[in-house]
């Protein structure tokens, strides 16, 4: 089997400072060493220059940490370059965080400040006690989101803890407020206790108009979902579960519009029953799927096995209607579509050869996928990862904004699987059947018209 060669990434940017002799041709020879080892060079800022020496910013690519030290050795072994700072462009980023809060007003007179503050502040505190619904008009409340993690399922990093969670809450927040305008707040649990997460969830509930639950570990997630939604009166939604289902549907949406047939005919083979996993089995049943297997660790999940937890004995019982067995591999023989959200890879090209014809590949682990896309060239009909410098990028920013602004917009009380397939295919349809190839089924995240789309999709599934 040959070698797959890992693409460099702007997630691994570096920024090294270079100082050599001001002559013809001198970087020629920087610029080769960084290819030799490599790298793709990104930005190049001349510092300082002078009849004998230039000092330049360097910007490099790598493909990980081991290769960005791999590239900066070979530049040290450049007679007379002296090296100087070298940057993390992703660390330098998140130096005091990523997000602030702004005032709205100005608070620069007297009259300012009773205003917003005492004495005016108590009748609009007033009003509110007198009918707490008004917090939505005279409060952050009804545009504000927290969004809650205990760190315990970090993307692909597992438990990692609330400190470490904060710079993934951020993020989650940026978007939010990017995308949708909505004020989303990150809130990091200093604990792993459902019942603890759900008392503080429920305490803070007031200040907010929504629940935005984030990388918490299955199967507590489940529960601490449940727990939420039946005692609180705002939307409770588990984006790695549901935001991950929405736009994997989207995206199959599509996909089985350039391939042909439907939903309710594939074979579909998936790989992770955890909380993704279960979302998105759930939502394609929704949508028409009829013959999923979902496999974890140990193989396809049955009814004989006797070792599953109580989301897998619901798997068990409600999908794989031929009761398959076996590894990954075997039963992934003849599917039409892989789902993964699993690990790295898990899989190979022979297992894409042993599919149905035209197959349908979503390998979605993040950050590295079940398998990488450059090993199924020529093998799949349509590949999509979890990655932003891959085609058909599934990811979740595609829909828990709009989702998030058209349930605050209508004063939801929650999010209900009509909304999340609404959702789906207002994704869906904003590619457009000229756009649509097997290298674009789901929008860009920057399109605009995504979060209107799924706004109004969500808004029209609540009753007036």
């Amino acid at each position: 089997m040959s070698t797959v060669v890992e693409s460099t990434s702007i997630s691994y940017a570096f920024c090294v400072r270079l100082t050599y002799a001001n002559r013809i041709g001198a970087f020629v020879r920087i610029a080769q060493k960084i290819s030799d080892a490599g790298g793709d060079l990104d930005a190049v800022v001349i510092v300082t220059s002078n009849r004998h020496t230039i000092t330049r910013d360097v910007g490099i690519r790598a493909r990980n940490e081991a290769h960005e030290l791999e590239i900066v050795k070979a530049l040290q072994q450049i007679e007379g370059v002296e090296i100087g700072n070298v940057h993390d462009r992703v660390v330098d980023l998140h130096r005091g965080g990523k997000i602030s809060i702004q005032n709205k007003i100005p608070l620069d007179s007297r009259d300012a400040l009773s205003l917003a503050y005492t004495p005016g502040v108590a009748r609009v505190c007033e009003m509110v006690h007198a009918n707490p619904a008004r917090a939505y008009d005279l409060t952050i409340k009804g545009n504000s989101v927290a969004v809650v993690s205990d760190g315990t399922a970090v993307l692909g990093l597992g438990d990692i803890g609330p400190e470490a969670a904060m710079p993934v809450m951020e993020g989650k927040a940026m978007l939010f407020k990017e995308m949708a305008g909505i004020d989303a707040y990150p809130i990091c649990l200093n604990t792993k206790d459902p019942q603890q997460i759900i008392e503080a969830v429920a305490y803070l509930a007031p200040g907010f108009g929504g629940i935005n639950l984030e990388d918490i570990s299955a199967p507590r997630c489940f529960e601490i979902e449940e727990a939420l939604k039946a005692r609180l009166d705002i939307p409770v939604f588990h984006d790695d579960q549901h935001g991950t289902a929405v736009v994997t549907l989207a995206a199959l949406y599509n996909a089985v519009k350039l391939r042909g047939g439907s939903i309710a005919a594939l074979r579909i083979v998936m790989a992770g029953a955890g909380a993704a996993g279960v979302a998105i089995c759930k939502i394609l049943q929704s949508a028409g799927a009829t013959d999923i297997t979902l496999c974890d660790r140990k193989g396809a999940i049955h009814k004989g096995r006797t070792d599953l937890n109580d989301s897998k004995v619901w798997l068990a019982n409600n999908t794989n209607p031929h009761q398959r067995s076996g590894s990954i591999k075997e039963v992934l023989k003849g599917a039409d579509v892989f789902i993964g959200v699993s690990g790295p890879g898990l899989i190979h090209a022979e297992d894409i050869d042993n599919m149905a014809a035209r197959p349908l590949v979503f390998a979605m682990a993040n950050p590295n996928p079940e398998i990488m896309p450059e090993e199924v060239v020529g093998k799949v009909f349509v590949m999509a990862t979890g990655r932003s410098d891959y085609p058909n990028q599934i990811n979740n920013v595609l829909a828990f904004p709009g989702i998030f602004r058209g349930a605050l917009n209508r004063r939801a009380k929650q999010i209900t699987e009509e909304m999340k397939v609404a959702a789906a295919k207002a994704i869906a349809s904003c590619v457009s059947d000229s756009e649509l190839n097997p290298e674009f089924i789901v929008p860009s995240v920057f399109n605009r018209e995504v979060v209107k789309r799924v706004t109004a999709a969500v808004e029209a599934c609540v009753p007036a």
